[in-house]
């Protein structure tokens, strides 16, 4: 794990300025298509990060990504050689876990934890965030693998899956979903998005 556990990183901002956060999780570049969507980068242009909940593939994507805003993306199974895949090399902006700080809001990114999705209920997260954070106050929780897209509070953290946008919902190729999380007066909104041909729509869900 980083040194700093239990210490966020610091993302630099101007203390009053409402800030936007460009949410994306499991892209599987290029097991599900040669690169990610163009509809991607320009929904994330004029952003203040990205933030990647893991199952990259192809770490040229976090480059990608980068070239349009700051970005942090959390290791996944997929990134870690899982299912005879390539295991993915060091990277300045790849963590098995993030733990951040915007303008006050603390927020974890990783790719897989114990969450109650929709109607089951799974293990305490608490343990993870303890392992993975070194704490478990965090005011924003980002995270992938289900590649179901989903936001709900769970004990005053908010919990966001962008789910994603090329494989969503485990089907096959097509169009999927990111997210965005907003935060004005220290206080984090999230919403969910799906990719459309020309651009992307509010999710229905």
């Amino acid at each position: 794990m980083p040194p700093e556990l239990g210490t966020p990183h610091v993302h630099p901002t101007h203390p009053t300025h409402a800030l936007r956060l460009g949410l994306i999780s499991d892209t599987h570049i290029p097991e599900a298509r040669d690169a990610l969507w163009p509809q991607v980068f320009e929904a994330f242009r004029g952003v203040d990060a990205i933030l990647h909940a893991g199952d990259i593939h192809d770490l040229s994507v976090i480059d990608a990504l980068h070239a349009v805003a700051p970005t942090y993306a959390a290791r996944g199974n997929g990134d870690d050689g899982s299912g005879s895949r390539v295991l993915q090399p060091d990277h300045p902006q790849l963590r098995p876990a993030w733990l951040l700080e915007f303008q006050g809001v603390r927020i974890g990114v990783i790719h897989a934890v114990p969450l109650p999705e929709h109607e089951y209920v799974a293990a305490p997260v608490e343990p993870v965030l303890l392992r993975m954070f070194g704490r478990t106050d965090l005011d924003v929780l980002v995270f992938g693998d289900s590649h179901v897209e989903a936001i709900f509070d769970l004990r005053g953290m908010l919990c966001v899956n962008p789910g994603s946008p090329t494989l969503p919902r485990q089907r096959l190729t097509t169009l999927g979903t990111i997210g965005f999380l907003d935060i004005v007066d220290g206080r984090a909104s999230a919403s969910l998005w799906q990719l459309t041909e020309d651009g992307i729509v509010p999710h229905a869900g």
